[in-house]
């Protein structure tokens, strides 16, 4: 049966929204130089594109009369339940600028999901668009990460409005240490760009073990984008990105050939793993375990370290949660609460969720996305659910130290992803 306009439109949102968003940092930061006063409708663009998206979602399910089957999926209930939320909070009112901000940053890329979920729902087939595209973004960061690395000065981005006070800072580095250099490539930071590697080496990882003989002229182009996005991982310096890719790459392993292995193969890898501990913890004095692994160094001219500041973060944001149980309302803290008179930043997923919508908000976000890892691991003869799925241990790790879901490219990839991976792979 042919696609009708509404649905090819409607489609074409989509498709556009995936692959810009890899370029949305660098794209908004060099129009909203071009276009002072504008750079909020510029930074926007996504959300306009995804709420006329909704509008065609809305008819396109009513003419299918699908209406019915997705009220009986618990997924679909409780993603109205957790967005249903977020407009009963706003009584807790915290401003204009700051809802609205605050709105978007959470519900943006469940809104996402429900989108791609849909259209998976009325055609399987538009499954093989998204991968492609997802691919074709990932040769674009990767490539651009090797580029900054390797060819480009460390302020390159600064020629289009990057900038450390204003926009996003070119570059960072490792505790002000400028020995570190910490990249951006096409997202907002390295941390940003480290959980974006992970998600990408893990569906390649397994598309690689399970998928191999399929790659044919993908092979390149995977090899380029496993490349780069190994290269970004690195020079992102992210700890908890490090820590999220062990965290997935066991996952597959021992999703797929983990069984083959034996146990010799197991303790080879546990004596292995030791070592490494015990050379961190040896090492700990020198100069590249106390600057890349630790982000601790004495001379790097940071009169407070990151540790000292994940810690701060979390104790505060633990007593925020156990004082508030309804939460302090949408845009009450991350980039969002920016916009108001109480600037709050938590660097944590799980406590930033808490401050906004309280604890039944938490508990709604939990259920959404342990039901969304049970149907990737149901499915994890496919490879892109379990690289996903392997993904998302590792992002849900993340999550402890910094707000992962809050950036809006790793974000929208990974729950657009997460739609493909639930769908039937045709």
């Amino acid at each position: 049966m042919k696609s009708s306009a509404i649905e090819r439109i409607y489609i074409g949102i989509l498709l556009t929204v995936f692959i810009g968003i890899v370029l949305h940092a660098p794209l908004s930061v060099w129009l909203g130089s071009l276009a002072p006063g504008y750079e909020l409708l510029i930074k926007s663009w996504k959300e306009i594109l995804m709420l006329v998206a909704a509008v065609l979602g809305v008819g396109l399910v009513s003419r299918q009369h699908l209406w019915r089957d997705l009220w009986r999926d618990w997924l679909f209930r409780l993603i109205i339940a957790f967005a249903s939320l977020h407009i009963i909070v706003l009584v807790l009112w915290n401003g204009v600028n700051p809802t609205l901000a605050g709105l978007s940053i959470d519900l943006r890329w469940l809104l996402y999901f429900g989108l791609v979920y849909v259209a998976l729902r009325l055609r399987p087939a538009y499954r093989q668009p998204f991968l492609k595209l997802g691919l074709v973004g990932a040769l674009i960061v990767g490539t651009f990460a090797m580029l900054q690395i390797f060819v480009l000065p460390r302020d390159a981005l600064s020629v289009i409005g990057y900038d450390k006070d204003t926009t996003i800072a070119p570059y960072l580095t490792v505790d002000k240490n400028p020995d570190y250099v910490r990249i951006n490539s096409t997202l907002r930071g390295p941390n940003p760009l480290g959980a974006y590697a992970v998600i990408i080496l893990s569906i390649l990882m397994t598309a690689v073990i399970q998928e191999s003989r399929r790659l044919g002229r993908y092979k390149i182009a995977a090899m380029i984008a496993g490349t780069g996005a190994v290269a970004a991982l690195w020079a992102s310096y992210s700890r908890s990105a490090l820590l999220a890719f062990f965290a997935s790459s066991v996952t597959v392993i021992g999703a797929t050939i983990g069984r083959k292995l034996g146990k010799k193969w197991w303790i080879a890898g546990a004596i292995v793993l030791c070592a490494l501990i015990g050379g961190v913890v040896a090492g700990r004095d020198t100069d590249f375990v106390s600057n890349v692994i630790l982000h601790e160094n004495p001379d790097g001219g940071s009169s407070v370290s990151s540790n000292e500041g994940h810690a701060d973060s979390l104790v505060d944001g633990l007593n925020r949660m156990l004082r508030q149980p309804l939460g302090a309302g949408i845009g009450s803290t991350g980039s969002a609460s920016l916009y108001g008179d109480e600037p709050l930043i938590i660097e944590n997923q799980y406590l930033f969720i808490a401050h906004e919508v309280g604890w039944l908000g938490l508990v709604l976000f939990i259920a959404i996305f342990v039901m969304v890892l049970q149907r990737l691991w149901r499915r994890r003869a496919d490879y892109l659910a379990l690289g996903l799925f392997a993904s998302s241990i590792g992002l849900a790790l993340v999550g402890l130290l910094l707000p992962v879901w809050a950036d809006d490219t790793v974000a929208i990839i990974w729950w657009g992803l997460a739609a493909l991976g639930m769908s039937r792979n045709v």
